[in-house]
């Protein structure tokens, strides 16, 4: 029996902590996996306890973290040190490579033991000290390292210190939770006061200026001023009072929502018939995946993502692309998918099969575990 210790900070979600419960439910008979996770975190929302998991199929032990208002800096504290000391076959990190928490993981993780690091960054920094020392620490104790997108490979593979056997991973989506619901549908639809058969473009996530969604305004106005469509808004941030301006335009068809927690999104995305990620890169940030893009695919939602970033890798040919700045591309295919229930349906149709196939939860474990084993034959 192989053992696992799998360790990361944002385990103390239970929706994250589905990668490790997977990966004990695929290696049944040959793996024996522990999570660790933060006792208590306090989240960018709310502080959050280690939430549980029912018939949690990996083990779980909980660590007190150390200035969790400052990812760079965050650390575990405790036992860290006790239960890294067990008699693991591989050891992986789910923290950046650049953070402290890594470091201090990869400084003590045993020498008989694999270790394995994975990351979302997807552009390459000059990192100011200590940060480069962190990565270099991290990256010199690393026996491979997952990248979760392809992006995210072609930045970090030419930089010092990666040359460790890499492997192109996504996060995964729970089909259990994110699932076709048209009682959801119907619910949301209701409690809105929008027809069963409006024809509904909804934007999900943070509402800052990175992710498009001022652009995104400007893009849906024709189909809106001509009565084909309603709109809908869910999630928080800066730009609120620029969107409840926006919804003033259009009363009873534009929706703004906020203070949606994540057990709810799913009867949130299934109120859309059209999921939009307009994301705009900048110079120090570009679409590092896209979670909402497989939650609505998952949900039979078709969707329509910029090209920034990791999202063309995500979508593949079950959504359609448009270059970020692409103004009249982006009227076309909103005006398109608003007119064109048959693309409608063919888009939800490819994109609720690859997330299924691609982005389930049992597959995407499945995947790491393989690695594992590849990682301990080198």
């Amino acid at each position: 029996m192989k053992r696992l210790l799998t360790i990361g900070h944002s385990y103390v979600v239970a929706a994250n902590r589905e990668l490790a419960h997977q990966m004990a439910l695929q290696g049944v008979g040959g793996w024996q996996v522990t999570a660790v996770a933060p006792a208590h975190f306090r989240g960018d929302l709310r502080p959050i306890a280690a939430e549980p998991i029912a018939n949690e199929a990996s083990a779980i032990e909980t660590l007190p973290v150390r200035l969790d208002r400052m990812p760079h800096l965050m650390w575990f504290g405790g036992r860290l040190r006790e239960v890294l000391a067990r008699d693991w076959d591989v050891v992986h990190c789910w923290e950046e490579p650049y953070t402290f928490a890594a470091s201090r993981i990869a400084s003590h993780v045993p020498a008989r033991a694999a270790f394995v690091v994975a990351s979302f960054q997807n552009i390459s920094k000059t990192y100011p000290w200590p940060i480069r020392a962190f990565e270099r620490r991290t990256m010199a104790r690393a026996n491979g390292w997952i990248a979760f997108g392809q992006t995210v490979r072609e930045a970090l593979a030419p930089r010092d210190g990666y040359g460790a056997p890499c492997r192109v991973i996504p996060p995964g989506v729970d089909v259990q939770r994110f699932h076709p619901d048209a009682a959801a549908r119907s619910a949301i639809r209701a409690r809105l006061g929008w027809p069963a058969d409006a024809i509904v473009v909804g934007y999900l996530g943070r509402f800052v200026e990175e992710k498009g969604v001022g652009g995104f305004t400007e893009a849906v106005d024709g189909p809106l001023k001509d009565g084909r469509c309603h709109v809908l808004f869910v999630g928080g941030g800066a730009l609120e009072s620029r969107l409840r301006g926006f919804a003033g335009r259009f009363p009873g068809r534009v929706h703004v929502q906020t203070g949606v927690p994540h057990g709810d999104v799913p009867g949130w995305l299934n109120a859309m018939d059209v999921l939009v990620a307009p994301s705009r890169t900048t110079p120090r940030w570009r679409e590092q995946f896209g979670r909402m893009l497989i939650e609505a695919m998952a949900c039979g939602v078709a969707v329509i993502a910029s090209d920034s970033g990791e999202m063309p890798h995500v979508v593949g040919d079950a959504g359609v692309v448009v270059g970020e700045h692409d103004e009249p591309g982006w009227r076309a295919a909103l005006e398109r998918l608003v007119a064109d229930a048959s693309a409608r349906r063919s888009y939800a149709e490819r994109g609720l099969a690859r997330a299924r196939a691609r982005f389930a939860w049992p597959a995407v474990a499945r995947q790491h575990l393989e690695f594992f084993d590849t990682v301990m034959r080198t």
